[in-house]
Formats: C-alpha cells, structure tokens, sequence
C-alpha cells in the first residue's frame, strides 16, 4: 500500500512557533483536527463490523475567509494552491476564474480569498516571494459583512477573526487532505506453518497493515489477528479479522485495507490458495525521543524501554487510549498521554491536535466522550500544556470553546451545586469491580474544582477579569464545600459520595489521591490520607495501570519513592514476567493464564497495548530525575532528584529550551541547565559542595543551589 509521509519532527515548541513564517497549508484552527478525528475513529472493527463512536461527531466548517494585509517590496509573482472552490480578490476587488498565479502590486495590500469544500477541509497554500501562507493569516468561518443599496460595503461586521491553523504541510502538492502515517516494512521472527494455515509471529506487540506476498489460486483467505497466540488461534473469538476472496491465476501481492494491532497473525486458506509468504507494513508517527532514564537496575529499565514503546505505539494522528480495540481518543486516556509526552517527546502538535478533536464544536450538548470526569480531564490538560510549554495562543484561540464547555457543566449541577451523574451522563472513574457511581461523587468534585481554577488561570491569560473573578469564587467556593461535605475525621479520608445529601460509609482512593498532588490537604490531612487510604490495604486495590497512575504519583509527592519503586516492580515488571512486550489496560496479578486476556464479558477484550500503561515514563522523569516547571514554559524550574532505593541514575527531560540532564548518585550529581531559571533542591547528611556554587540551607536537611542559565553544574552530597 503506497502511503505518503509527510511528517517531519518539530523538536519543541520554540520550533514550531520560529517556523511561523514558513510557507505551510493553513485552514480554520481546530477544523483539521475535528476531520481527521473522523476519519481516524471511524476505522473501527470488530471481526470486520463497522463500530463508530459512541459521542457526536462534528464537521470542519465548510466556508472560510483567509486575509493578510502585506507590505510588498515590489511586484511578485504569487502562486495558489486551493483545497475547494475559492474566489481572490487584492483589496477587495475580485479577480475572475480561478487563477493559479497571481500578481500582487508593490505597496500595502490586502490579499483575501474564501474557499468552499465539503469533504475536505478548506485550506489553502499561497506562495510567492513575501506573500506567503502561515499561521499569521486571519480567518473566519463567516465574515459577517453587508452590501448597501448603493453598493457600498459595510464599515463594521463585528466578525471574529482568528490566526490560521496550521502544522507541517509544507509541499503544495501534498495538502491536509492527503495526510497518512508514515510506514515501514517488516518481517515476522517465526513462521509455523500447516496444511493451509500460517501461524506467524513478529515477536513483539506491533501495528499496521498486513501485506501477504505470491497469493495464487481461487478461494477465500482469512487473517485472524492477536495480541497473543490464543487470540490468533481461537478464530471465533478474536477482536480482529480479515476476509479476502482470491481469483489469481497468477502471483500477486495484496496488502489489508485497514491497520490492525497484533503480535501474532492466524492466516487460513482454501486447498486451492496458495501464499509465498506474510510480512507487514508497521504504521508509525515519525517522532523522535528526547527525554531518556537509565539507572542501576536492570528491571526498572526494562520497564522504562516497553514503556517507551506502549506510549509510540498509541501515538499517532492523536493520542489514543489503545492500537487493537477502541482507537478512539478518549479523554482521559489522551491526558495521561499529554504528561508521558512532556517527559519523552515533548511534541506540542499532537498534545494540541488532541485537545482539539476531543473539544470538537459548540453547541455543548453532552460531556466529552459522554464522560463526566473525562470533560473535566480536558480541562486540566489545558492547564498542564500552559505550564509545560507556555503557549498563550492556544488558550487565546479557543478560550470561548472553554467558556462553553465550562458553562454545559456548571449547568448540570444538582440543587446542592454538585456535579451528579444526570442522564446521558457516565461517570467513569476507573474500572474496578462494585464501584459505586451514585450521588455526588467526591472525586467529581475535585475534578471540577481543579478545572475552574484552570479556567480563572485562563481568563486572566485573555484579560477576562470578570470571568478569572467569577471562576476564582466559583472554585473557591467548592473547594471549601468538598471539605465540609466529605471529610470525615475519623476515617481521615473523603468519603466516596454523598447520596441524599449524607456520607457513604465508603472510602476509595481516588478523591483522596487526587487531593494530595492537587495540593488541596493541608499537612496533617495528606499524613492521615497517606496512613489510612494509599498505605491502607483495606481500601479496595486499583488493579489498572490507568488510576495506578495517580495512585503512585501521590506517593511520591509524599515522598514514597522507594516505596513506589518497589511497586513498579511488582505491577509493570509483573507484567513483563508474563511475557508482556507491551503494557496492558488491566492488570490483575491474581488471574491466571489466559484469564489475562479476558474483558468485558470477551474472552479477549482486554487491550494488551495500553497508553495509560507506559505511566513510568512520567513519574521516572517528574519524582526520580525530579524535572519540573515552575513557571510556564519552564521559565523557571526546580530539579528534585530522588533516587528511592537506587544507586544511581542518568536521564534527560526535554522543555521548550533544550533538554535538562540529570546524573544522581549517592555521592554526586550532576545537572546541565537550560536557558530558564533553574534550582536544584536535594536533601543531604552534610551540607553540599561543589565549585563556584552556592549552597542555601532550608532546614531540615534540605538545600537549594541555583543552576545557570545552560549552565553545568557538579554537587557532592551525601544522600541520606
């Protein structure tokens, strides 16, 4: 199957912002995203049935205006390349046809045009020696304007313009519309092979598109696909498959229509069929790591390394939760993904082109993905792209599709100004058996108070004072309500819901990890959290990696990081002693066998390729290597590293900057800064050394040392 590759890698978001100028497709911001959402998530099967999302669907606007007043030096030569029907005109006087070439006068000029397309997106792509096709264009998806009886065009239109979307389609012969992932050939490891039957293995979880060689013969070939060699086999009850009829008399080759994930591959055929041999095509977004971990234990990099490879696989035209059923974005897999992201790739592009085809388009009339929790998820991966990259024009784009989804869940609160499920409404949380999801859960709460902060956090970015003022109170207000409604001082926890208006008597752990690394508790209340919820065996266990995540991040803000190494062990390297090549959307140590592969009532339901599974690359980068941003864009930032019970460790964490690197021993480390304010903060036996530095104590065994800018520095210590 010929793909087209069309990616190159922007290394941080200082690239993508000093490419502006470039001449690049541009279209309506948002419209692109919401497209090839559809396009994406419409691929789904189940044993060759269409399965189409559960949500609505949106649509790019069919119409837009494109302007940019020009300063031209002299006349030029301007080609234009158009997705859609389109109309030029250069101040305001229309050109007839549909001209490829142009010729824009010298001077000050308004070069506009308007393109309709409906089953594209309409973009364009102009090209001449200044005027050019980027991101700085304004558009808008309807302008507005009037003509009066003498033919004079209105002064006002009251039109809302924006700046131009655009990524990296930089040729003019290959537009949006031609988008594909880039491909790879590849050979499976072994081959067994029967009477009419293939059985072959590519040794390790993978994905793309099937490609069998020297077909030959007349009858029907079937591919049965599997995660693991019982999935392969069991032909009536796997995820996946493929039919194809053959009338070749002679050799062809013939590649699947659609990408599938797989391990293993069952191919069946008729006596009559003959086949030379089974490869594959691997399907992938060429993007690049930056971030890295090695330490003294070989298990922890091993883990480290699958986990890479979980996240790469889930990485493609967006975030998505997992390569072999779903292939949806769903939102709170895709805010797991944004974090991993930062601490590995730090590719902004696919962090905002995710964000934008779950938000898809007003009006609001239902969560994202259906799911309570998962709208307010979209929320906080705003606020987190904001303080790892520091870009403002997003939020200044599409804060008012903020302000409407803000305002569909502000309106669906119950009498007591809390967030219960309404129907239509799921409240998700996690998959754990017996979990209760009536009433006002807890955890909603704290969900909802954190994306009112983020929402005052962005109102003031847009200079909406009145909005930051009202979403302050606002969160104010429920923060102050989550306490006197949920804390019970006896169980030293939130409770887990309130149904008519009273406590439950239970208690999970999802409110109360979330209100630790929210900063929500105050120090005596994470200390009772910490004894009787998160070191409490009694508290029902979280068996995914997707709330596991949470779970060990809260530890270690309370500093539990030899406890949480020893936990990675035993659930990811679990994993990995059953032979996991990739890690799984659930995992429970006390199944046996294929029980593993069993989910929603399927024998092999269960995703073996998980993004919410490669969850170490996060808390290695942020609470080991201890790599944080303090202020947006990592204009500042602190360097907190933990080794938890190793001997040694050496990584990187990228930023908009460059990538901070950090080497941790039990005597010594080492940093090299980035061009923002750095502090390295590290608890020691004695007080450290090293030349040229200066070493602020802050009691408690804990000291500060300032790291310059793109500055290296050696610190000698000893680790307590």
């Amino acid at each position: 199957m010929k793909k087209v590759f069309i990616l190159f890698m922007l290394i941080s978001l200082g690239a993508e912002l000093s490419a502006q100028n470039r001449v690049t497709w541009i279209w309506y911001p948002g419209d692109f995203e919401v497209w090839l959402s559809n396009k994406m998530q419409n691929r789904r099967t189940e044993r060759g049935a269409f399965f189409p999302p559960f949500w609505r669907m949106d649509n790019h606007y069919v119409l837009i205006d494109f302007h940019k007043v020009f300063d031209v030096p002299s006349e030029e030569q301007v080609e234009l390349y158009v997705e859609g029907q389109f109309n030029v005109k250069i101040d305001g006087k229309g050109i007839s046809g549909y001209p490829r070439t142009i010729t824009m006068p010298a001077g000050k000029h308004k070069l506009s045009m308007k393109v309709f397309c409906q089953d594209r997106v309409p973009a364009i792509f102009v090209k001449g020696k200044t005027v050019v096709s980027d991101s700085s264009w304004l558009v808008t998806y309807e302008d507005k304007e009037w003509i009066d009886a003498s033919g004079k065009a209105s002064d006002q239109s009251g039109t809302n313009w924006l700046s131009a979307g655009s990524w990296n389609f930089d040729s003019p012969s290959v537009p949006p519309s031609m988008f594909a992932l880039a491909t790879a050939p590849q050979s499976p490891v072994k081959v067994e092979k029967t009477a009419g039957s293939l059985l072959v293995d590519f040794g390790k979880e993978t994905f793309g598109f099937i490609r069998l060689k020297g077909l030959k013969g007349n009858g029907r070939v079937s591919v049965y696909y599997g995660e693991s060699k019982e999935e392969a086999l069991a032909t009536e009850t796997c995820e996946t498959l493929d039919h194809l009829e053959i009338n070749a008399p002679v050799k062809k080759d013939s590649v699947m229509n659609l990408t599938k994930a797989f391990r293993f591959v069952n191919v069946k055929y008729h006596p009559d069929v003959s086949i030379d041999s089974v490869s594959m095509l691997y399907e992938y977004l060429p993007v690049a790591d930056r971030g890295d971990f090695r330490c003294s234990d070989a298990e922890i990099n091993r883990i480290y390394d699958v986990s890479k490879y979980t996240f790469h696989l889930n990485t493609r035209e967006f975030f998505i939760d997992g390569i072999k059923r779903d292939r949806w974005i769903w939102s709170g897999d895709a805010y797991q993904s944004y974090l991993m992201n930062y601490y590995l790739l730090f590719d902004s592009p696919s962090v905002t082109r995710t964000l934008l085809a779950l938000r898809g388009k007003d009006p609001v009339s239902s969560h994202i993905n259906t799911i309570m929790d998962y709208t307010f998820y979209w929320f906080l991966g705003i606020s987190d792209y904001y303080l790892y990259t520091g870009d403002k024009k997003f939020i200044e784009q599409f804060y008012p599709r903020m302000q409407s989804l803000m305002e569909f869940c502000l309106s669906r609160r119950n009498g007591d100004g809390l967030m219960e499920g309404l129907p239509g409404d799921w409240v998700f949380i996690d998959w754990a058996d017996g979990l209760s999801k009536q009433g006002a859960v807890s955890f909603e709460q704290l969900l909802l108070a954190r994306s009112l902060e983020t929402m005052a956090t962005c109102s003031k970015i847009v200079n909406d004072q009145e909005g930051a003022t009202k979403y302050e109170k606002l969160a104010s207000n429920l923060k102050a309500k989550i306490f006197s409604t949920y804390w019970n001082e006896q169980k030293q926890a939130l409770v887990h819901s309130l149904v008519a208006g009273k406590q439950t008597d239970n208690v999970t752990r999802y409110a109360n990890m979330f209100g630790i690394f929210f900063d929500y508790f105050d120090e005596q209340q994470k200390q009772g959290v910490k004894q009787h919820v998160l070191l409490n065996d009694k508290i029902q266990k979280i068996t995914t990696p997707y709330m596991r995540f949470y779970e060990l991040e809260a530890l270690c803000a309370m500093g539990e990081q030899k406890h949480v190494l020893l936990e990675m062990k035993d659930y990811w390297g679990g994993m990995l002693k059953l032979g996991a090549t990739s890690f799984w959307e659930e995992y429970n140590p006390s199944k046996k066998g294929a029980e593993h592969y069993a989910m929603y009532g399927r024998p092999f339901g269960k995703s073996l390729c998980h993004a919410w599974g490669a969850s170490p690359l996060y808390l290695l980068g942020k609470y080991y290597l201890g790599v944080k941003p303090l202020s947006p864009g990592y204009a500042s930032y602190v360097v907190e590293p933990v080794l938890g019970g190793l001997k040694w460790m050496d990584g990187k964490v990228p930023t908009p900057a460059g990538d901070v690197k950090v080497y941790c021993s039990t005597k010594e480390i080492r940093v090299q800064g980035v061009a923002g304010a750095g502090v390295l903060r590290i608890k020691s036996k004695t007080k450290p050394s090293g030349d040229g530095l200066e070493v602020k104590p802050l009691g408690n065994q804990l000291y500060e040392i300032g790291i310059g800018q793109n500055k290296a520095i050696t610190v000698r210590y000893s680790a307590l």
